[in-house]
Order: structure tokens, then C-alpha cells, then sequence
């Protein structure tokens, strides 16, 4: 393999996996892994017994994979939310002047953030499986979850880094929280999607969010849930073509917003930024 192309792959999976180590090892964010996902069993402690129609499915069943989609989602705020942050206070402009700097700063933040969801995922999943009963968890589902998660975050990862590139500060890219969780609350995560009005179903199979619900859902619950889904199918051909129409598009536009991006970070900007930064707190 071409060593211009090998060495932001070594640099990138060496800096992916400090950072990865360090956001175990240090309190704050070590307390943000387990906040969370702490939260939704809680959740799921509270809703395990509802029932959903007349079939016999309880909510907590069908929350629960739904659950692991939203989470997996989630990769495109945190990659939003890192690069912002890393542009804010001068971390980019550094890669920037590193030989292959922003090609291996771009593979560190795919390992950290994909490893952190991972780990997240579990330490939701864990005591979640334990909570809620009905699911169907052995070797046929691993394989749906693998291909649905992988596609789920080619989705969501050059997506993230889009949004992280548009917005200079991370105050600014708090905003893009308000339109996430909108879209959370109607794509079916908490309750089927088939109980929304038909219009709003159609706006949610928009975004890859319901995607990755229905396909977590297919690899863990019972056949026989699926009659509470659209259409009574848990349509594996749509969601590989919607996850996959989502990841060649960031995957497109994300080189093309990075690069101009980079192109105008300079000393000046970072300066420029930390002076209002400074402000805003006195």
C-alpha cells in the first residue's frame, strides 16, 4: 500500500485509540458513558410492563432495540460536537499544519467516536436485557445488527462531521440538538411509529434515525412483532437503501465542507474565537 496512505491510517488509529483510552480514564467523561445509557434503563425499568395494542408486545420490548438505534444515531452529534470543539480551541489548525495531519485526525475521530458508541451500546444493552423481557437475542442477531450498526454509522459519522464544519463555536452547534430530538420524537423510538398521523410517518422515514430503530428492531424482537411496523414488514431492502442513500451522501459532501473548512482556520480565527469565547464568559 501507498505510505502516503499508510501513515494517516497508523497516525489516525494510534491517535483514535488515546483518545479513546482517555475518555475512560478521565472522570467527567467517564461519568458522560454511563449517564446516558443509565438514563434509558431507567427508562426502560419504568415502561418494561406496558402493553402495546392487543397482541401482547410490551413497550419496554419494543423500546429497547428501538433504543439502540437512537443511541447509534447519536455518532452524528458527537462527531459535531468534538470537531467543533477541537476547531474552537485550535486542535484542527494544528492537524491542519501536520504532514497528513487532517487525514489522521479525521480516522482518530472515527475510532474514538465509533468505539465510544460501542462501548455505550453495551453498557446500555447489559442490564437492559436483563429488565426487559420478550426479546430474541442469539447467533441469527448478530449479523442484522452488524450490517444495520456499520451502515447506521456511515450514515451518521460524515453527517456529523458536516454539521461540526458549519458551526464555529460550540455554542452554535448546540442548535442542532433541538432538530435531533425533534426527529427522535417521531420516528417511533417510544412507541410504533404507526400511531403517528401519515404525514408525519412520511417525515420520519426521511432520516436515518427511524432506520436504525427498525433495524435494530428485525435482529432482536420476535417475528411476531412485526405486526405493529409499517406495511407489517421489517423492510431490509429499505433500510439498506435509505442508510446507504444517507451514507454516500455525508461521505460526498463531508470532504468538501472539511477541506474548506480547513482552509480558513488560521491563527487569527482561533484567536478571534477564544477573544468572544472570553467574553461571553465575563
Amino acid at each position: 500500500m501507498n505510505p502516503a496512505m499508510t501513515a494517516p491510517l497508523r497516525a489516525g488509529w494510534s491517535r483514535g485509540l488515546i483518545e479513546l483510552r482517555q475518555s475512560f480514564t478521565n472522570g467527567a467523561e467517564l461519568f458522560a458513558h454511563f449517564l446516558w445509557p443509565g438514563l434509558m434503563v431507567a427508562t426502560m425499568f419504568f415502561i418494561r410492563d406496558l402493553p402495546v395494542g392487543t397482541g401482547g408486545l410490551l413497550l419496554g420490548t419494543l423500546a429497547l432495540p428501538s433504543i439502540l438505534g437512537m443511541n447509534a444515531a447519536t455518532a452524528m452529534i458527537s462527531m459535531s460536537q468534538q470537531l467543533t470543539a477541537d476547531r474552537e480551541d485550535g486542535t484542527l489548525l494544528r492537524a491542519k499544519a501536520t504532514p497528513h495531519g487532517m487525514p489522521a485526525y479525521l480516522v482518530g475521530k472515527v475510532i474514538s467516536v465509533s468505539g465510544g458508541l460501542l462501548a455505550d451500546l453495551v453498557i446500555f444493552l447489559a442490564p437492559g436485557v436483563l429488565i426487559v423481557e420478550g426479546l430474541r437475542i442469539g447467533p441469527g442477531s448478530w449479523p442484522t445488527l452488524a450490517w444495520v450498526l456499520t451502515l447506521g454509522l456511515l450514515a451518521t459519522l460524515p453527517l456529523g462531521a458536516v454539521l461540526g464544519s458549519l458551526f464555529p463555536s460550540a455554542r452554535g452547534q448546540g442548535l442542532v440538538q433541538l432538530p435531533f430530538l425533534a426527529v427522535i420524537g417521531i420516528s417511533g423510538i417510544f412507541y410504533p411509529l404507526t400511531a403517528l398521523p401519515e404525514w408525519l410517518q412520511w417525515i420520519a422515514q426521511l432520516f436515518p434515525i427511524y432506520w436504525l430503530g427498525l433495524g435494530m428492531r428485525s435482529a432482536l424482537l420476535p417475528d411476531s412483532a412485526v405486526v405493529v411496523e409499517v406495511g407489517e414488514s421489517w423492510r431490509h431492502l429499505e433500510t439498506a437503501g435509505v442508510l446507504g442513500a444517507w451514507a454516500v451522501l455525508g461521505l460526498l459532501l463531508a470532504p468538501v465542507v472539511l477541506r474548506r473548512m480547513a482552509r480558513g482556520e488560521s491563527g487569527s480565527t482561533v484567536a478571534a474565537r477564544r477573544e468572544r469565547a472570553l467574553q461571553r464568559v465575563g
